[in-house]
């Protein structure tokens, strides 16, 4: 796997000083970019700013960042705080987030998500440019606004979070990069194929990756992620309904209805884990990579999903993929 690029990220789960721990780590290994999510528990921008003192390399992304807790301005904000912080080394991943999370977590109206991302986009790249802003769109007005602090850099790269056809097409529209979660390998080469051959944007995928020497263990607990997702996530789940996965889908969700998280993870199918996950042994999961990069995609995204003890589950996924260098 020389030359090919790698990113990482740490997820929802992990403890504040659990992530500074990885990101210590993986400021010796030196992938491509380290992504630090942001669910409903640490906020993002200052976990950047913190992750990006204890990894001088990396690119640092957030992925991501919902479009309804913030203002664009705010959001502008942020990114070039973040941005000067690492010495611009920031990825802006922006996403839509879901309408439970944005109507019951923020209290904000979960609509025409697609346009209000547009505008969204919009107003932060002229921030970015260092103008003043007078803006009037269908969601947003602004007046005389412009930045008291001089951005580091006046285009920090913009992914955003597609699932989707019209988000996808938006991504290609307006962004410098994509992240996907949850495709089928067949789907995702061929939106991959499609959409590339129009422009060129660099393409990345999230991926739910268990590592154990036990590989069942692993498999199992890649189980419990995409249970999970498909549970919570109505998009997620009608999403993988229409390409291959609808029985397997409604079984899932039907079991969440009766009785939560707690056994429906059992419904979750192999063939389903090995679509869409990484997981396994090491050996196993290297292979597992590799079909990842066959689809075309640029920069796979290690979900770093722990099994047992956080900083030796930690070590084995980052030493199952990266090597030490320098």
């Amino acid at each position: 796997m020389v030359d090919m690029r790698l990113s990482y990220s740490l997820g929802s789960l992990l403890t504040i000083e659990q992530v500074l721990e990885c990101s210590k780590k993986l400021g010796k290994l030196k992938p491509d970019t380290m992504w630090i999510p942001e669910t409903w528990g640490m906020e993002n921008f200052s976990m950047l700013s913190l992750a990006s003192k204890e990894n001088p390399t990396s690119k640092i992304g957030s992925s991501i960042i919902n479009i309804y807790s913030r203002s664009p301005s705010l959001v502008a904000m942020g990114a070039v705080t973040v941005d000067t912080v690492s010495n611009g080394r920031l990825v802006l991943g922006l996403g839509t987030s879901s309408q439970p999370l944005v109507e019951d977590f923020h209290g904000n109206k979960f609509e025409k998500p697609v346009k209000r991302m547009e505008e969204y986009v919009k107003i932060i790249r002229l921030i970015f440019a260092g103008k003043t802003i007078n803006y009037s769109g269908e969601f947003f007005t602004l007046k005389d606004f412009s930045l008291l602090i001089k951005p580091p850099r006046n285009d920090i790269p913009i992914y955003l979070a597609a699932i989707n056809q019209k988000m996808v097409e938006l991504a290609w529209n307006v962004a410098d990069g994509v992240i996907f979660y949850l495709r089928p390998k067949n789907e995702l080469k061929s939106t991959l194929t499609s959409m590339q051959a129009k422009k060129k944007i660099d393409a990345s995928i999230q991926i739910i990756t268990c590592v154990h020497s036990d590989s069942e263990k692993a498999i199992n607990r890649a189980k419990k992620t995409l249970a999970f997702y498909v549970s919570v996530g109505k998009i997620y789940r009608e999403f993988l309904a229409s390409n291959g996965f609808e029985n397997e889908t409604k079984n899932i969700f039907e079991e969440y209805k009766k009785t939560g998280l707690k056994n429906n993870s059992e419904l979750v199918p192999e063939s389903m884990v090995k679509e869409l996950c990484i997981s396994g042994t090491p050996d196993e999961c290297r292979k597992q990579l590799q079909g990842f990069y066959e689809t075309g995609v640029d920069l796979p995204i290690i979900q770093f999903n722990p099994i047992d003890n956080v900083q030796e589950s930690f070590d084995l996924v980052t030493s199952t993929f990266s090597e030490e260098s320098g």
